[in-house]
């Protein structure tokens, strides 16, 4: 294990190259992935993501000799299909690829997330050794999901709660307020959650060419940082608001070699700008043997 990639961000960024916008195809993106994995940063990178429903893309591409994790990203019917074959055996031409997670969404914005979470769980008991993110939209209940994940969690099932961060509207942004209260309600419920869309980069700004406002995933381990030292909403919130990398350095430097608390990490598309914004900020560097 590297000592380049400190202990607190160590398999922090799930590479999404093959999910849109990204696009990879199968084979150029687990080339690009084992060359991130091999690199000195190496140890940030977890996961490469493939859409469920374009698993036969990648056929033949892992090498049996050194195997893959790879995550499947999709629709429940989708997921519970691929599963299926599976349970039956390694599908011809995946045999270098190990199944290490699923991530599914459980409603989409404004329906009840309960019947799609009930339905996912379902499938997650079936699978008790592999790890589930339960997709949930930040809208109308919510609150109630959560507990519904975490009493699963609670009970032994391998799930955990996954939110989006950004898109292609702003409604699709939470505000700094509506993410503090998200990451405080999973501290309250001692749930890990992810995040995916919009956190390429490590301080919160905003993108020229939208006019969107993105969270920064500096300002998210920050916040669940304070969130798991018990800090309110009102706390997190402003942190997830801050637009100054100054005091966000100051927070994580002194913590850098511990573990990762409530927070399992994000999805990017590209790879290369969190491990850049790292470097710039200095949190990590590679480390020459002397």
């Amino acid at each position: 294990m590297s000592m380049s990639v400190p202990r607190l961000f160590r398999r922090m960024v799930d590479d999404a190259s093959v999910l849109p916008p990204g696009g990879a195809l199968p084979r150029q993106a687990v080339d690009e992935h084992r060359a991130h994995r091999a690199a000195w940063y190496g140890d940030l990178v977890g996961t490469l993501l493939v859409p469920a429903a374009d698993l036969d893309d990648l056929r033949g591409v892992p090498d049996p000799a050194d195997p893959l994790a790879i995550g499947l990203v999709g629709e429940l019917p989708v997921v519970r299909a691929r599963l299926a074959k599976w349970a039956r055996g390694v599908p011809a031409g995946l045999d270098g690829a190990d199944l290490a997670q699923i991530e599914v969404p459980v409603a989409k914005r404004g329906e009840d997330p309960i019947p799609g979470l009930t339905a996912l769980l379902e499938l997650a008991r079936a699978w008790p050794t592999l790890p589930v993110y339960a997709e949930i939209p930040l809208t109308w209940g919510l609150s109630n999901a959560l507990d519904v994940v975490a009493e699963a969690r609670a009970a032994g099932v391998l799930v955990a709660a996954k939110f989006r961060t950004g898109g292609l509207a702003a409604e699709l942004f939470p505000t700094p307020v509506e993410l503090a209260a998200v990451i405080c309600a999973c501290h309250e419920r001692d749930l890990p959650f992810k995040l995916t869309s919009g956190l390429h980069h490590a301080i919160r700004h905003g993108d020229p060419d939208t006019g969107l406002t993105h969270h920064g995933f500096l300002n998210v381990l920050v916040g669940a940082l304070i969130a798991a030292d018990g800090g309110e909403v009102v706390d997190v919130a402003q942190v997830l608001g801050n637009t100054d990398p100054v005091p966000l350095i100051e927070a994580v430097r002194p913590r850098r070699h511990d573990e990762r608390p409530l927070w399992i990490g994000f999805s990017s598309t590209i790879v290369d700008d969190p491990v850049r914004d790292l470097g710039r900020l200095s949190l990590i560097h590679p480390v020459v043997p002397s």
